[in-house]
């Protein structure tokens, strides 16, 4: 039984794995298309989700690039340990920092341009639409997936990882929280949306939460869309908009809503 490949590339001509992983480097569109490199224990888990809809229509296309590296594939010994005892005891397992930098090295091997180093991990800061845009307008992004109890903090020290959170719970691994986080990345690129105006008017993009949405029928079990939204007068329809995304955030979010009110004017504009 032939062993699991160490890396997947998926990309413009296909969104399958194949037993040989096409050079992404090799194609000239894609040698500067927003590259994304996982390392992770469960390759077989990518691209998942974002190989459907808009993430996958783009990735097909070539919009953007896909390269996981598989960690196990870096193991120790014949049975590809990746994982040891906490030093000093407890519970769990950790990933070995040998390890983790024979996986890194391949990913930084094949980076390109300005591509930052981020560990998915619960004590990370938190991932916001601002870090979204900032790593859209990057060339890629390498994206180590803890397992287990974390990683070994000499591999987070070596390579300078950068820890970002989805929130304030634990997953158990970071695969689903790397996932979310190029999906929230890769929407923002041009052409990925059809309709970009999208990513510009929805909720976090102006510190407020997004309006109310409605679409036919008209009335529905006795609740009607709100009258100014068919009136046809874009300036009522604008200023409704804006009151109720300033409502909902208040009542919602009074965090954004206390951020947002003490900002400099000249910075709440939208």
């Amino acid at each position: 039984m032939s062993a699991t490949p160490p890396t997947r590339a998926l990309g413009r001509k296909s969104i399958r794995a194949s037993a040989a992983p096409r050079d992404l480097m090799a194609d000239e569109d894609l040698a500067t298309a927003w590259a994304a490199q996982v390392v992770t224990l469960l390759p077989q888990a990518w691209p998942g989700i974002l190989g459907e809809s808009l993430t996958g229509r783009a990735l097909a296309e070539g919009l953007w690039t896909l390269r996981t590296i598989d960690l196990r594939a870096h193991g120790e010994g014949r049975h590809r340990n990746v994982d040891d005892t906490p030093a000093g005891g407890g519970a769990g397992m950790v990933l070995r920092a040998d390890v983790g930098a024979r996986a890194m090295a391949d990913a930084l091997g094949r980076a390109r341009g300005d591509v930052p180093r981020l560990l998915m991990s619960p004590r990370g800061r938190p991932f916001d639409q601002a870090r979204a845009r900032d790593l859209a307008g990057r060339d890629g992004v390498i994206l180590f997936c803890g397992r287990f109890e974390g990683v070994d903090e000499r591999l987070v020290d070596h390579f300078g990882l950068e820890e970002v959170s989805l929130g304030d719970f634990v997953l158990t691994g970071g695969d689903i929280a790397a996932q979310a986080l190029i999906d929230a990345t890769v929407r923002l690129m041009p052409r990925v949306l059809g309709n970009q105006h999208s990513a510009e008017e929805e909720s976090f993009s102006t510190g407020l939460l997004e309006y109310p949405q409605y679409t036919k029928p008209a009335v529905w079990e006795g609740r009607a869309i709100p009258d100014v939204l068919l009136s046809g007068h874009h300036a009522q329809i604008t200023a409704w908009r804006q009151a109720e995304a300033e409502r909902l955030t208040k009542e919602r979010r009074p965090d954004l809503w206390r951020a947002r009110v003490t900002r400099p004017d000249e910075d709440r504009e939208l």
